[in-house]
């Protein structure tokens, strides 16, 4: 059998280490990370090899030749561009005639791939997955299979609402040389995104392998350091570590010179002609490269250093890499997670902070701290993005300098003289932030126009009116005053899709920014006539004079936002009379905790009563939520204000389509069917609710948390235009709001969290599935999973190590028997592990 080997790429995850060498010749223990593969590759005695060549394919090709030295024949097949990994392979299809296995040349395993490529003969596979269960899925393709091994369900790369299990492909594939007719050639073709998908369409027989064993890959420095650490663990069981074991856990190479007074703690390797000077002391979980030098009374713990480096006297290494023919110069140090590329030299008494990646060639003064990147920057956290944006500590978390790499990274994934949109809430360190971003947008060539203090929804109006290709707009959140929310919106006004973030973050890491000439940074312009425009647009999609007819008594609670801008002058040109609270701009009130939130409720719903108003309305400072009370001065509960919304759009929208997520309850499919209406679920995000809303005959969209959109050009939360649509559909009804929320029937739904691990979350959802074939699934976010006129929904939480079950019955009985079911489900799963 040949073996493909996937060794084009760019490692970009992995600079600096990779500015000089291909990602599948970095070292890990001291050899390519692709020897390892071909070692394995050998015992298994596949020792037949293609190997795919990208980037740099002249630094492979002279390190492995023909493959003799290596105990296997290696042939070569190089690309002149990208093809993608199916295309790549198609790119082979001369040397693959028979079954073929197919595996990337950046991972450590230690698989039986024998056990694997007899599982796809048994099986008559067409395309066998090699699967592995791992703690964080996010950032692979899960995949889930049948009893036999048959693939139901492929997704790349999930969000936590889509992690249905913790199996997740490897990138191993053992593959029938006829799955290459549905790759075309030439052209860019991968094979999770496109190949398998076109395979499950056909009925091909595509299986999945749950192969037990070792498996990383090895995408960034942190999963870098914790393969060698693996390795020197003892969990890697077929490794060839280079050298002598001259005591357990000590590897030695050829020609190595020890000062008996240097200490060495296992488990450590040092490589061939490395010399240890007095009193130096090599610690736990250190690799050292060949021809290196380590001076005197140097410590090294958890450090990689490649070859040909010289660490100087007293210096400090601490869980860090080091490239190849580095001079560390004498005290110098340097802390947890820093990269230091090829060929850098550190000063005297430098000092290196954590996370930290210097460039190939940069020199460190002595006596130097460096807190930042260079030339490019360090890894500031594992993500950015949350389910709603950037969320982070004002001035700390999100500082200005963070902004405006933000922006930097923003600005260089747009093309040269686009046009964004910014905006802010009203308060001073969203002001800060703000500028901040908007400078490192200028900086890589963007125009911007700033609305400055603006609602949420204005902005996003905007971005259409302007004929912009996005919007950034930052506020305080409204739940913690000490927090900064970052949200980013495309050209639509949608907040960013997965992909847009990816990039952003990508950029970001990398800090590989675009810094355009003196005469190409971008302007700054403004658009002081925004409300004006959104104003009238929003008044032409309004029956003015129905309103008028009703002669509507409101209380309005602005809560200090900027929507007290904007509304005042709408309203009085609908004939309504309004009683404003809070309808003025205070940056130091415009946080509140759920407390404060409940007391200002229920003072409206006093007013109300008080002043015989027919309604009372609060808005969320960023104008993107409603509340409402009836004129009774009742809250509306969330639900009953997303019936409301939906029964009066539905008789006012015959055969409309309502949008709304999987967390919300059944009678809303009850409601739309009674007025010929339909509904679509979606995940329980904005965005998903937002694409949604933006499709043909979708009348209305709601979260059941206080969001509505009702489409008017734009599909977004704007709770401006909603309650403002809701006076219309309110008086077109002719009845008083508490009439019709009487009618709805009482609802039987709630909600439980579970503290739960990062690294459990893929197999709590494996194992709920798993435990409900019996029942009918429904997987568009979390697991539903449907019982006699009930259902319960296991849903990962995105930004937190929790798990949330939401469950709905013909009763509170059944609900919290079923809820209680499912949480001990789950809670056994995270405690026996």
């Amino acid at each position: 059998m040949k073996a493909v080997i996937m060794a084009g790429g760019f490692g970009t995850r992995l600079r600096p280490l990779t500015n000089n060498i291909p990602k599948p010749m970095v070292p890990l223990v001291n050899k390519p990370v692709m020897e390892h593969i071909i070692d394995l590759l050998r015992e298994m005695d596949i020792k037949d090899i293609v190997l795919i060549l990208y980037h740099q394919p002249e630094i492979i090709e002279t390190y492995f030749g023909d493959g003799s030295d290596f105990g296997v024949n290696i042939s070569y097949v190089a690309a002149e561009r990208d093809l993608g990994t199916a295309g790549s392979v198609r790119n082979a299809e001369g040397y693959l005639k028979d079954t073929f296995l197919v595996m990337s040349g950046d991972v450590l395993t230690d698989f039986d791939l024998n056990e694997i490529i007899d599982f796809h003969r048994k099986k008559g596979a067409m395309a066998t997955i090699n699967l592995t269960r791992v703690e964080d899925p996010l950032a692979y393709g899960v995949v889930i299979t049948d009893d036999d091994g048959r693939i139901r369900r492929f997704l790349e790369k999930p969000s936590w609402g889509e992690v249905f299990s913790d199996t997740v492909n490897t990138g191993i594939y053992i593959l029938e040389p006829e799955v290459l007719k549905y790759v075309p050639p030439q052209e860019n073709f991968d094979f999770s995104s496109d190949l398998y998908p076109i395979l499950l369409e056909n009925g091909d027989p595509l299986l999945g392998y749950v192969a037990t064993g070792y498996w990383k890959d090895i995408g960034d420095l942190i999963q870098y350091r914790r393969a060698h650490y693996d390795i020197l663990e003892g969990k890697v069981k077929v490794v060839d570590i280079p050298g002598e074991e001259i005591k357990r856990g000590v590897w030695v190479g050829r020609g190595v010179d020890i000062d008996p007074t240097a200490r060495i703690y296992p488990p450590a390797i040092i490589g061939d002609n490395v010399r240890i000077k007095e009193e130096a002391q090599i610690n736990e979980l250190t690799v050292i490269g060949a021809n290196s030098i380590i001076g005197r009374e140097a410590s090294l713990s958890r450090s990689i250093i490649w070859n040909n480096v010289f660490i100087g006297d007293r210096a400090e290494l601490r869980g860090c890499v080091i490239g190849r023919h580095c001079n560390i110069r004498e005290g110098a140090s340097v802390d947890e997670g820093a990269a230091i590329a090829d060929e850098c030299t550190l000063g005297k008494e430098s000092i290196i902070k954590s996370n930290v990646k210097i460039w190939p060639g940069k020199v460190v003064d002595s006596g130097a701290t460096v807190t930042m990147s260079l030339v490019w920057g360090g890894e500031w956290s594992k993500t950015l993005f949350k389910q709603r944006g950037i969320t982070g500590l004002s001035n700390i978390e999100i500082s200005p300098d963070f902004a405006a790499k933000l922006g930097a990274a923003y600005g260089t994934m747009l093309d040269k003289s686009a046009l964004v949109l910014t905006g802010r809430g009203p308060h001073r360190s969203a002001r800060m932030i703000k500028r901040a971003i908007i400078a490192g947008l200028l900086s890589a060539g963007i125009n911007v126009c700033d609305l400055r203090i603006t609602p949420t929804p204005l902005l996003q109006h905007q971005i259409k009116s302007q004929n912009a290709v996005g919007a950034v707009h930052v506020r305080i959140s409204p739940d913690d005053p000490r927090l900064v929310d970052i949200r980013f919106f495309d050209q639509r006004g949608i907040d960013s899709d997965k992909s847009t973030e990816r990039k952003i973050e990508t950029l970001f890491f990398r800090e590989d920014y675009r810094r355009v000439y003196s005469e190409e940074v971008g302007q700054i312009t403004h658009a002081p006539y925004a409300i004006d425009y959104y104003s009238e647009e929003l008044l032409k999609s309004i029956d003015i004079s129905l309103i008028k007819t009703r002669h509507f008594k409101v209380v309005i609670d602005y809560a200090y936002g900027s929507s007290s801008l904007i509304s005042p002058s709408i309203l009085g040109k609908l004939g309504c009379e309004v009683v404003a609270l809070n309808a003025y701009v205070d940056e130091a009130r415009i946080s509140k905790t759920k407390e404060d939130f409940l007391a200002e409720l229920e003072q409206v719903g006093s007013i109300v009563r008080t002043l015989k108003a027919d309604m009372g309305v609060v808005m969320d400072p960023s104008a993107e939520q409603l509340f409402l009370i009836d004129e009774k001065g009742r809250r509306l509960s969330d639900y009953s204000a997303l019936a409301l919304a939906s029964l009066l759009i539905l008789k006012a929208e015959e055969g409309g389509t309502i949008a709304i997520p999987v967390t919300v309850p059944s009678y809303i499919e009850e409601l739309a069917s009674s007025y010929g209406g339909k509904v679509i679920r979606t995940q329980a995000n904005p965005r998903s609710l937002m694409m949604a809303a933006a499709k043909e005959r979708v009348v209305f969209a709601g979260d059941g948390k206080g969001g509505f959109i009702f489409p008017n050009g734009v599909s977004v939360f704007d709770a401006i235009f909603s309650f403002v649509k809701l006076f219309e559909l309110i008086a077109r009804e002719g009845k008083a709001v508490s009439e019709i929320v009487e009618l709805f029937p009482p609802v039987h739904i709630a909600t439980k969290i579970i503290p739960c691990p990062w690294e459990l979350k893929g197999k709590v959802m494996r194992e709920t599935m798993e435990g409900s074939r019996d029942h009918i699934t429904e997987l568009i976010d979390g697991v539903k999973i449907y019982h006699d006129h009930s259902w319960i929904l296991v849903l990962p939480d995105a930004d937190e190590p929790l798990v949330r079950i939401y469950g709905e019955a013909e009763s509170d009985e059944r609900r919290d028997a079923l809820l209680d079911e499912y949480v001990n489900r789950i809670e056994r799963v995270v405690n026996s592990d």
